[in-house]
């Protein structure tokens, strides 16, 4: 249960990563509102899991699935760059989240 807490922790912090360029500095409401309170969500879901998760391990899955989910949307959605060694980065972040679940 606290490996699903943890990923739901990490796709909120996508939800606020991506909500922030839309605040334009918390000065629009409903973005500004979707934005705090994925980041509550994410907060929450986060130091729930930390009680059977090490510490080390969930920060950096946590930051994982956060950095591959917006770059991701970026690429996607924003217009970013999809060239082949952003691509490869992003892979051996994934890899290693997988590799720090496996060895928890």
């Amino acid at each position: 249960m606290d490996w699903m807490l943890l990923i739901i922790a990490g796709l909120m912090e996508v939800v606020w990563a991506v909500g922030l360029k839309y605040t334009e500095g918390f000065t629009k409401l409903y973005p500004s509102s979707i934005t705090l309170a994925a980041m509550a969500i994410s907060f929450a879901c986060l130091s729930t899991s930390l009680r059977t998760i090490p510490m080390g391990t969930a920060y950096a899955v946590w930051v994982g699935i956060g950095a591959v989910g917006v770059a991701l949307i970026g690429m996607f959605y924003l217009g970013e760059p999809k060239d082949v060694i952003r691509i490869a980065c992003l892979s051996m972040i994934v890899i290693g989240i997988i590799g720090l679940k496996t060895l928890v």
